[in-house]
């Protein structure tokens, strides 16, 4: 299995990594962190012991928009590991209409395809270069030594042409000449790979792997297009990277890493917790439960990919549990849940600092937009403590959806100046207090539009 950065990482090292993005919220990051180690440890257990060391999944409790779900999905990032957020409610029972729970371990085999193919590329970027240039570089010799044998004078062409051999056009092209010469690039028009299909377990979709050259029912066209030298080159680059991959190594590594490292976020738990009343849709939510069971304990899914075992796959699953409490989840279910955490509402001074703080900080990304357009947006201090203030009202008088009431209370903030750039010259916009509290003071007071806007 591929070695990450993060295996050299301690617990606490791995909560710091987590702290650059997500504010507060320590029990919860502390219990991630101890789960992300625990895999690295067992690693480095003599083989005939590692099938023995399960992995202790989580159950995180707290209200929307407090980070649960940040926390898992830069948890997957920080390890590179494949993850899929799924949502309990979209699941049904096996016989009811819907998704069955299996397809969460299909879309994690997706998931880590696609991870590993991109970091296969990646690696590949080298030596995809340098054929996409090799391929520019004949496209444009093969188009003069056409121009030569149509010219009038094609001993003149033909010097010129003995004066740009292959390797000094290759190194002209690496220094970024010739980008309004023209060559062809050439499309694949194959339609979707995938079909909808009934299958035992539901309504699936099926690879009929189009650009297969084994595939009977491939009706694979190809079209070309002339273009420019840097419009093509993407396209090129993209095309040759994909042709260095082997499909079948990159299958098998991805089926260990989903196995060996993948992270499933199992998001509103608790509206399947809601206890049978003997029928109706009740029924349902108990048997997903029943249905989770297998899964989380250790079995074999069956993908597209080829079979996998989610027996060390770390399952996190997550719930406001407003309406109902964990222990209304089936015993058995609890028990395959044995890591408890209980995620902190936010106050003021957590939403203040989670305008300011992490990494990808709200401000910091309306910042980065509207330098785009020769914009500098800068808050003072009392604009920041207006902003928190007023989300952490409008959650108290309205629905409390956490930290997501900021992105709507900077959007409304915003709006003008984010329709109106970009201006002439190059402008500096400064909102301190009482300029937040003008624009937004209106909204909170008409509390029905709040409800409606904010």
């Amino acid at each position: 299995m591929k070695q990450n950065p993060v295996d050299d990482l301690t617990p606490a090292q791995i909560v710091q990594e987590l702290d650059k993005y997500i504010v507060g919220q320590h029990a919860a990051k502390r219990a991630v962190a101890v789960a992300l180690r625990n895999r690295y440890r067992r690693l480095q257990l003599p083989a005939a012991d590692r099938g023995d060391v399960l992995p202790k999944n989580i159950l995180m409790i707290g209200p929307t928009g407090v980070g649960k779900t940040e926390i898992a999905r830069r948890l997957a990032q920080l390890s590179h590991a494949p993850f899929v957020k799924v949502e309990a409610t979209k699941f049904t029972e096996v016989g009811y209409v819907g998704r069955d729970v299996e397809s969460m371990v299909r879309d994690l085999a997706a998931a880590a395809v696609r991870l590993v193919e991109q970091e296969r590329i990646e690696a590949s970027r080298p030596q995809a270069e340098a054929m996409a240039v090799q391929n520019i570089a004949d496209q444009i010799l093969e188009k003069r030594r056409q121009d030569s044998f149509d010219s009038d004078n094609p001993d003149e062409l033909a010097f010129s042409h003995q004066n740009h051999d292959r390797d000094q056009l290759i190194e002209e092209l690496r220094a970024g000449q010739h980008r309004e010469e023209i060559v062809e690039v050439e499309f694949e028009d194959s339609g979707s790979g995938f079909m909808q299909a009934f299958t035992p377990q539901g309504i699936e979709e099926i690879n009929l792997d189009m650009f297969g050259p084994n595939n009977p029912f491939a009706r694979t066209s190809r079209s070309y297009r002339q273009m420019r030298v840097q419009e093509a080159l993407p396209f090129i680059l993209e095309q040759e990277a994909k042709r260095l991959l082997d499909s079948g190594t990159i299958t098998r590594e991805a089926i260990k890493r989903a196995e060996e490292s993948g992270i499933i976020f199992i998001d509103e738990i608790d509206k399947v917790a809601i206890k049978s009343s003997g029928g109706g849709p009740d029924v349902s939510r108990e048997g997903v439960q029943r249905d989770l069971l297998p899964i989380i304990e250790g079995s074999t899914v069956a993908t597209k990919f080829g079979p996998i075992q989610t027996d060390h796959i770390l399952f996190i699953a997550a719930g406001a549990f407003h309406m109902a409490k964990p222990s209304d989840l089936i015993p058995e279910l609890q028990g395959r849940l044995p890591i408890r955490v209980e995620l902190e509402a936010l106050s003021e001074d957590d939403f203040r600092r989670i305008l300011l703080e992490p990494k990808n900080a709200l401000t910091k990304q309306y910042q980065q937009l509207l330098a785009v357009d020769n914009v500098n947006l800068a808050f003072t201090e009392e604009a920041i403590d207006e902003i928190a203030r007023f989300a952490r009202e409008v959650n108290q008088r309205t629905e409390n959806i956490g930290a997501r009431r900021l992105h709507t209370c900077l959007e409304r903030l915003l709006e003008t100046l984010l329709f109106e750039a970009p201006f002439d010259e190059p402008r500096t916009v400064v909102f301190d207090g009482k300029s937040v509290e003008q624009k937004l003071k209106p909204l909170l007071e008409d509390l029905g539009r709040s409800e409606r806007i904010l």
